[in-house]
């Protein structure tokens, strides 16, 4: 399998920057083996049966782009240099990892401060990131975090435009609940009460994961040889709850449809070992390529990926690779929107 083989062409114009409004009014792209249909998410509950239980990931995407500036005393004076940081996952030690541009501007034991109430102290750098020792934690830390940071948009969006107050609300699922991601769970920016709602009634029931997603996920696949791309490892769980829950669907007949990858990625590495799905929790480097055994997921919905990134090839996997192809071909020809704040697809392979 070589990396071409995942590739298509994307007009520029239509990389959404700004999601619809409502959430639920949002184009959806419905393939099953009737062939592909064009709705919007509302319409949803036409494809989806009672008794499917739609898994939908919990996380919370941290406001985690910070704008600074690095003060330094030296022999003729103070001096500042202005730095953006982005947060990416949190230690042991309390530290952060982060991404610190520009990084050779700053030195180990230096401090960058963010607002009249939050700093950082630059512990060690390596690897194009810094280890930073924030001077707030806990419930003080997240309260100066949503006062000063931003939401850490996709390059591609944050290419065309700063990410502002508004994002805060729009690139967070509503039922955001475990802090810890700077990537939002996109398929799920598509849902709102309403709909939940309407699912509920429907007979439809839900059952929520945690994965962290973290920066690596918009990392670029650079060997041709796609089975030898490493993934990053994020953090996830799946209760034993959740794994109960899923389970009786499974063995009720019912459909178990994640929303988006990640909820994906988790629940078939629960079920990894044993093929069926268990508790699990760790961190997750599962690599979905086509030749991958699914064991849990009947359907999947997701947004349209950027061309060449493992998300295709993990929609490839689920769908294959030819059926891709097609529904990108009509997706990009009725200008479907693409990326984080997209539209969206249901896949239904097998109806």
């Amino acid at each position: 399998m070589k990396l071409d083989d995942f590739d298509f062409h994307l007009p520029d114009d239509l990389i959404a920057t700004r999601p619809a409004n409502p959430r639920s009014s949002a184009r959806l792209l419905v393939s099953d083996p009737d062939g592909i249909t064009d709705a919007v998410v509302t319409d949803i509950c036409k494809w989806l049966r009672p008794g499917d239980r739609l898994v939908l990931n919990d996380t919370k995407v941290l406001p985690a782009r910070l704008f600074g500036a690095r003060h330094r005393e030296g022999p003729e004076g103070a001096t500042q240099a202005k730095m953006e940081v982005t947060l990416l996952e949190p230690q042991a030690d309390g530290t952060w990892m982060a991404l610190v541009k520009p990084l050779k501007k700053v030195r180990d034991g230096e401090d960058i401060v963010f607002s009249d109430d939050l700093a950082a102290t630059v512990v060690s750098r390596a690897d194009g990131q810094a280890a930073l020792k924030f001077n707030l934690s806990g419930d003080d830390f997240d309260a100066a975090l949503g006062k000063a940071g931003a939401m850490p948009l996709p390059p591609y969006i944050a290419q065309k435009r700063p990410a502002d107050e508004q994002d805060k609300k729009d690139y967070q699922t509503v039922w955001a609940r475990v802090p810890g991601a700077v990537a939002a769970p996109t398929a799920s920016l598509h849902f709102d009460d309403a709909l939940l709602a309407r699912l509920k009634e429907h007979g439809v029931s839900f059952t929520h994961v945690t994965l962290h997603v973290g920066a690596g996920t918009f990392l670029p696949v650079k060997v041709d040889d796609v089975t030898k791309h490493k993934m990053h490892a994020e953090w996830g769980e799946v209760t034993e709850q959740a794994a109960a829950e899923i389970a009786e669907t499974k063995a009720k007949g019912g459909r178990v449809i994640p929303v988006g990858t990640t909820a994906l990625r988790l629940i078939e590495t629960a079920a990894r070992d044993t093929g069926a799905i268990v508790p699990w929790c760790g961190e997750t480097d599962i690599f979905i390529y086509p030749g991958f055994t699914f064991h849990v997921a009947d359907g999947l919905m997701t947004n349209f990926h950027l061309p060449k990134s493992t998300l295709m090839m993990l929609v490839s996997a689920f769908a294959g690779t030819q059926r891709i192809r097609d529904i990108y071909d009509h997706a990009v020809a009725e200008k479907y929107r693409f990326f984080s704040y997209g539209d969206a697809s249901l896949l239904l392979p097998n109806g």
